[in-house]
């Protein structure tokens, strides 16, 4: 559902920009330390903002928050003197979810920002006001307009906020897309709302049906796919920029628009979040969504591979070997390990046929990343250390951090089948259920400089903090923006 705040440079002083826009709630930022600003709003109180900090022992830390009221023009509002710490982009993003958070139900906010990134100021605050409820609205509506002062002026921050509102309405998509209920979200339907997002964003998009599927020889998307009546699909999104393109991206997503495990059936806590089991395939639409708008200059393909992990007289077994498009086999020893066999089709198809400079692919794959990692790290696979670091910079400066794990050869043999060319979950013995899965998907990618994110746990939040909110994150989305348009 888009974000419903929104964000608007403002010139003048804060009094004035207040009273011009019957603003509530009125905000000046206080530095670690904590170190009271200069606020010309605070001149009426009976009390110094120093004073104020003192009493509550406020340390000026990102996302504190202290409160009292003031009188601005003929009316009381309330003034929030809100922690920015060291003013990094971290900093500032926390401190504008906590803003928006202390917003929702009022009509206005008008707050002073420092110098720093701007643009992080303003994702987080959107993100932080994010909403998805199917029904009547519950609880405070989330903040109507957030106005944003700075030295630089109205002018020189529009690009900044520009910047900001396009990399949170992206991530706020890919939360849309994950988070719709599987009864709506089949194949076909995420389909449809790529053709939506390619009319909107200035793409071109295919998409590949069971029967284009079956001719083309995606032998891992039609086993998956195999168990539902709602069949599976391959999306293809691509992005031409104006001009000579730098390079060729293609960004590959894990599409399973609900997973049981299929015949080695999920208990039912297991199955709970599998709406969001194709979290890695809306966060490549909702890339893509937004690349035009930020002027990205590369060639960028986003292939989406989507498919229904269902039990059916029809659902692929244990023991079953596919054929994937390309040729290489694979046996399936745990139909649970289904992400893999469509995203090797995909891979392959992006080696063989599309020529990319380098391959990204993004999916909630393993609960053995979340083991390792937690739920605020992605993890990071890589052919390529240019690559990994490059990714790993960008996840730290869009607030998405990513740790490289190993692709570990030694571990290569707990892939070995007895009949096929590989099998799909790795042989006992070695443990390692990230590195393996990392290691399956490198059989497909033909040598080409690549990265693989495992999103399983930063892809789904169980409570609201900072801009995060309670279910799908969008995990991903600003990383890849900020990897291929950085500021």
């Amino acid at each position: 559902m888009p974000i419903e705040t929104r964000v608007r440079g403002a010139g003048g002083t804060v009094s004035r920009t207040a009273a011009d826009l019957g603003a509530e709630v009125v905000a000046v930022p206080v530095r670690s330390g904590p170190v009271a600003p200069a606020a010309e709003v605070a001149s009426g109180l009976p009390f110094t903002l120093d004073e104020l900090l003192d009493l509550h022992r406020a340390k000026g830390e990102p996302g504190e928050i202290t409160a009292t009221q003031v009188r601005v023009g003929d009316r009381v509002r309330e003034l929030l003197l809100y922690g920015v710490g060291d003013a990094e982009p971290a900093d500032l993003r926390k401190a504008g979810a906590a803003l928006a958070r202390r917003g929702r139900g009022r009509t206005a906010l008008v707050a002073g920002v420092p110098a720093g990134d701007l643009a992080a100021f303003v994702e987080g605050a959107l993100l932080a006001s994010y909403t998805f409820k199917i029904g009547s609205p519950s609880g405070k509506q989330p903040l109507a307009t957030l106005a944003v002062l700075t030295e630089a002026g109205p002018e020189a921050d529009a690009p900044a906020i520009e910047r900001g509102t396009a990399r949170a309405a992206a991530a706020a998509l890919a939360r849309d897309l994950a988070n719709t209920p599987s009864g709506e979200k089949d194949p076909a339907w995420l389909a449809a709302e790529a053709r939506r997002i390619a009319e909107g964003g200035g793409l071109t998009v295919r998409v590949r049906d069971e029967r284009d599927l079956a001719d083309g020889g995606f032998g891992g998307i039609l086993a998956v796919g195999a168990g539902s009546a709602r069949p599976p699909r391959l999306i293809e999104v691509s992005h031409i920029p104006d001009g000579t393109p730098d390079r060729h991206v293609v960004l590959v997503g894990k599409g399973i628009t609900f997973d049981t495990g299929g015949l080695s059936l999920k208990p039912n806590e297991g199955m709970k979040t599998m709406k969001t089991d194709m979290a890695g395939g809306g966060v490549v639409l909702a890339v893509m969504s937004a690349l035009r708008g930020l002027g990205v200059r590369a060639r960028v393909t986003g292939l989406v591979a989507a498919a229904e992990n269902m039990p059916s007289g029809s659902a692929m077994r244990p023991g079953d070997v596919i054929a994937h498009y390309g040729g290489t086999t694979s046996e399936v020893l745990n139909t649970d390990a289904e992400g893999r066999l469509v995203l090797a089709d995909a891979l392959a198809y992006a080696d063989a046929e599309l020529d990319p400079d380098v391959i990204v692919d993004v999916a909630t794959l393993t609960g053995a990343a979340k083991v390792a990692l937690g739920l605020r790290h992605g993890a990071l696979f890589a052919t390529d250390d240019a690559l990994a670091a490059a990714l790993t910079e960008a996840g730290a400066r869009a607030g998405e951090p990513l740790w490289r794990l190993p692709l570990v050869d030694d571990y290569r043999p707990a892939l070995d089948s007895d009949v096929a060319d590989i099998n799909n979950i790795g042989r006992g013995g070695y443990g390692a259920g990230s590195i393996t899965a990392a290691l399956f998907l490198r059989e497909f990618v033909g040598g080409r400089s690549w990265a693989h994110l495992d999103i399983a746990g930063p892809g789904r939040a169980t409570s609201d903090d900072a801009e995060i909110t309670r279910g799908a994150t969008g995990y991903g989305t600003r990383l890849l923006l900020d990897w291929l348009a950085p500021a």
